[in-house]
């Protein structure tokens, strides 16, 4: 489900308040980027494919501009020979990095269980 509008009668019926959230933020991508950004001030567009090298430049594009689009990364260009740009989490993105910390936290708390009850249930 992609987010152009929130459609507030959606909401209203929806059975997961968060479901506007988890499709913005954690869309194929946008979560990688998103955390690269908050944990750099800066990143040009090779900093960022080098860190996700399994990304496409074109999608990696895609993601940007996208987010851009949502307020949650600021583009910079930079008037300069060669010209530079750079890619920032906005303030508005910013707020999600408690929410990051917290999943890191958990993933590194309870990720292993995952794993093992995936481990039993595939042996069965």
């Amino acid at each position: 489900m992609e987010i152009d509008m929130v459609d507030e009668d959606h909401l209203a019926g929806d059975p997961c308040p968060f479901e506007p959230v988890v499709d913005l933020v954690f869309a194929r991508w946008t979560s990688h980027v998103l955390w690269l950004l908050s944990q750099h001030q800066h990143m040009r567009f090779g900093e960022l494919q080098s860190h996700i090298p399994a990304v496409t430049p074109k999608v990696l594009t895609e993601r940007l501009r996208r987010l851009e689009r949502d307020g949650l990364v600021e583009r910079t260009y930079h008037r300069e020979i060669p010209p530079r740009v750079e890619y920032s989490i906005t303030p508005l993105a910013s707020t999600l990095t408690p929410i990051f910390r917290t999943l890191t936290a958990w993933s590194e708390d309870h990720l292993h269980a995952v794993l093992d009850a995936r481990d039993r249930f595939d042996q069965k």
